[in-house]
């Protein structure tokens, strides 16, 4: 599942060398936590979230199929932090 969102989301973005995906077990579930570069937040988003969207329940689906449960959150890094 790792590799499909990369190829996905990687095919939308302008920067996909700055596309990482990083898996993380969270109550028997995986998280797959997405970080890219801000200008191509809004691209992964689309309009009223609907790229998004479609990229969860794809990954949802596929994820049922293997008996796995999986979701897909966009995690931005904030370099003003210190």
């Amino acid at each position: 599942m790792q590799a499909y969102l990369e190829y996905v989301v990687k095919g939308l973005v302008s920067k996909p060398e700055a596309v990482t995906v990083t898996p993380v077990e969270k109550n028997g579930m995986t998280v797959y936590e997405l970080r890219l570069d801000t200008a191509d937040v809004g691209k992964v988003i689309g309009r009223e979230g609907m790229t998004i969207n479609a990229i969860r329940s794809l990954l949802i689906a596929g994820s049922a199929k293997k008996g796995l449960r999986c979701m897909v959150e966009i995690v931005e890094s904030d370099s003003r932090r210190a």
